[in-house]
C-alpha cells in the first residue's frame, strides 16, 4: 500500500510544479494563458504577477508533499505523514474551491485534485 500512495502522491507533487512553471515562469506564452482561459496577451500581461504569486502556492504545495514522503522514508513516520496529509489534504480542497468558480474549471479541478486525493487516501491505509 505505501507504494501505491506514495506514487499518487508523488504525481500530485510533479503535476503541482509542472502548475507552478505554468503559472510563475511560462505565463505570458500564448499556449499557457489560453489555457487558462484569457482572452489576450495583454490579459496576460495584467495578471502576470496574479499568476506568479499563485504559482508559489502550488510550488510549496508540491514541496510539502515531497518533503512528507522523504521524512516518512527517513525514519520520520509522524512528521513525514503531516506534511503528506496536510498537503495533498491542501490540493484537494483547493481543486474544491476551483469548482466553485464555474463549470468551465470542473476538468482544471478534476486534473488538479485527483492524485492528491488517491495519494491523502491510500496514505489513511500505511
Amino acid at each position: 500500500m505505501i507504494i501505491a500512495a506514495t506514487v499518487f502522491v508523488a504525481l500530485a507533487a510533479v503535476l503541482h510544479v509542472y502548475i507552478f512553471m505554468m503559472e510563475s515562469i511560462w505565463w505570458t506564452r500564448p499556449s499557457i494563458w489560453k489555457r487558462f482561459g484569457l482572452a489576450s496577451q495583454a490579459d496576460a500581461d495584467t495578471t502576470r504577477p496574479m499568476a506568479y504569486n499563485q504559482g508559489f502556492y502550488n510550488l510549496f504545495l508540491a514541496a510539502g508533499a515531497a518533503l512528507g514522503l522523504l521524512l516518512w522514508f527517513t525514519n520520520q513516520p509522524q512528521a513525514g505523514a503531516a506534511l503528506v496529509f496536510f498537503s495533498t489534504g491542501s490540493m484537494v480542497l483547493a481543486a474544491l474551491v476551483l469548482t466553485t468558480t464555474g463549470r468551465r474549471y470542473l476538468r482544471a479541478a478534476l486534473i488538479q485534485g485527483t492524485f492528491p486525493l488517491i495519494g491523502f487516501v491510500l496514505f489513511l491505509f500505511v
